[in-house]
């Protein structure tokens, strides 16, 4: 059998702390590790580390992430990156990450 895929789930809450706030989901083919960050500058610092401490493999970003936030990810990880796509994210006061976080903000 097969080892299974190692990805993860990042997802953009006010006040979050990644080192607090994750949680694995195990299946017998995909072990998922969810973790909230507070911003796209601790995604962006999390993200490689991840791929080396943990052997992700693959990344899912929440819908906050905008085409910015999820290039800077992307940019950093050399693994494939996918995206839930909102264009106002309802945790975010309906605004995409990119006017919050973007621009070289955090």
């Amino acid at each position: 059998m097969s080892e299974p895929l190692k990805a993860a789930f990042l997802f953009i809450a006010p006040e979050a702390d990644p080192a607090v706030h994750r949680q694995w989901v195990r299946t017998p083919a995909v072990h998922v590790l969810a973790i909230a960050v507070a911003s796209y500058a601790q995604a962006e610092e999390i993200a490689p580390r991840l791929v080396v401490e943990e052997g992700i493999g693959a990344f899912e970003l929440c819908g906050g992430f905008g085409h910015e936030g999820a290039a800077r990810v992307a940019a950093g990880v050399g693994v494939p990156v996918g995206v839930v796509r909102f264009d106002g994210h309802p945790g975010l006061g309906n605004v995409s990450g990119d006017s919050l976080f973007g621009r070289r903000r955090a």
